[in-house]
């Protein structure tokens, strides 16, 4: 897909959050294909998110919300922390994550993040915000993939 997705006009991409998770995220971990490819790969911390609009963009009319895939960098090799950092910031995890159901089924979970210009704990606080979307495989809430 290039930056100009090919759309057709008048196309609207506003899934739920169980159509991202359920259908979109299951079947790219899967490797199974997506019948319309509109959400591009990217490495989120090699791209700050004011250039996310270019690269993200459907169509040529405005949009307000941008869909990515994105693989999640850990902080140390061995170990479990994610890596949240670009070159000019970091994403800030905020409140609870969410519970995503299918049904009565818990299929995922969302965590927001907020972006935030600087070096932790200085940063200062902008106005871009992110829903990081993650499989779960058992109630308990371990997590099988994400992306955000």
């Amino acid at each position: 897909m290039n930056s100009l997705s090919h759309v057709p006009p008048g196309f609207r991409f506003h899934p739920t959050d169980e159509e991202l998770v359920d259908y979109y995220l299951r079947k790219k971990i899967t490797s199974r294909r997506i019948d319309l490819d509109v959400i591009k790969d990217i490495d989120l911390y090699k791209i700050e998110p004011w250039d996310l609009q270019e690269l993200c963009r459907m169509g040529t009319e405005e949009q307000s919300d941008w869909y990515f895939f994105s693989h999640k960098d850990k902080k140390y090799p061995t170990g479990t922390r994610t890596n949240r950092a670009t070159a000019a910031g970091f994403w800030k995890a905020t409140g609870r994550d969410k519970a995503i159901y299918s049904k009565h089924d818990l299929i995922g979970m969302r965590k927001t993040l907020v972006y935030y210009k600087g070096r932790a704990p200085n940063g200062q606080k902008s106005d871009f915000i992110m829903h990081e979307y993650r499989l779960e495989t058992d109630p308990n809430g371990a997590p099988q993939a994400s992306f955000p």
